[in-house]
């Protein structure tokens, strides 16, 4: 009989394969000229790309549980330290890193489950994701508040941006990954945090400059993002290969990813000491 942590490690198996399949599609569709509408509206564009093959809503399926299941893992992090970071101010920040990624994974879960029972189209024209975040910034904007909040949104992926260089340069990555892994994956890694960088800073700066420096400019997505560095050729095929190989990094992660253990309540997973 399978226990409790077992069903966790395929869940979160589960959650870096569907990860890998969003951007290793994503990445796919700014490289197709014919995906280009789609790929502009980044995750959304995906699970619509998804909804018109055939055999794509049971993938889109399982691309929900998968990414509940690493909203979950996420959140692990934060609430119980799963991966060993601690509570100095550099562990506690990596945890709330952890936290509000599982919070956003959720949200694309429940966009892949809407794709899959097809309450939710694709708008094709580049807009549907985009425009309702703008909508959303818009209205945070006009709170007394609001740009100081959309600001430190902005230097939180400013910072998040810095976080995936440090991986891209160091290689840090591959701690947790089994030495049985092929030996590509270092390669493909160091690439795929390169990208993420690079997408990280122009969704940062995009916040920063509506909140701060200029009212009219907009917040980018990540397809949006991706999509504003059309006009540099050689980097903008640089970070689209780049999405790519992290969605293939991602589906080796789903593999060989050391993932931590639950507790023998069941309850709390962390990595045994």
């Amino acid at each position: 009989m399978v226990d409790k942590s077992e069903k966790f490690s395929w869940l979160v198996r589960l959650g870096f394969a569907a990860r890998g399949v969003v951007y290793l599609l994503l990445g796919y569709l700014f490289l197709a000229g014919s995906g280009q509408s789609q790929a502009d509206e980044g995750a959304q564009g995906v699970f619509n790309y998804l909804q018109e093959v055939p055999g794509g809503t049971p993938i889109l399926y399982l691309c929900a549980l998968g990414l509940v299941g690493y909203g979950l893992y996420r959140l692990s992090s934060l609430l119980f330290d799963a991966e060993n970071y601690g509570k100095d101010k550099k562990g506690i920040a990596q945890r709330l890193g952890h936290g509000a990624s599982g919070l956003a994974h959720f949200v694309l879960a429940y966009t892949a489950f809407q794709f899959a029972q097809g309450e939710q189209q694709s708008s094709g024209g580049g807009g549907g994701g985009g425009g309702s975040a703008q909508e959303a910034t818009s209205t945070v904007l006009s709170m007394e508040f609001g740009p100081i909040v959309i600001g430190i949104l902005g230097l939180c992926f400013l910072a998040a941006a810095l976080a995936q260089a440090k991986k891209a340069i160091t290689g840090d990555f591959m701690e947790r990954i089994s030495p049985r892994a092929p030996g590509f994956t270092k390669i493909i890694g160091h690439a795929g945090f390169a990208a993420r960088t690079v997408v990280f800073a122009v969704i940062g700066w995009s916040f920063v400059q509506s909140a701060w420096l200029d009212s009219s400019s907009q917040i980018k997505t990540l397809g949006e993002a991706v999509s504003s560095l059309r006009d540099n050729g050689v980097l903008f095929t640089l970070v689209a290969i780049g999405l790519l190989l992290f969605g293939v990094f991602s589906l080796v992660m789903a593999r060989y990813r050391t993932v931590p253990d639950l507790d023998p309540d069941g309850v709390k997973p962390a990595y045994r000491t």
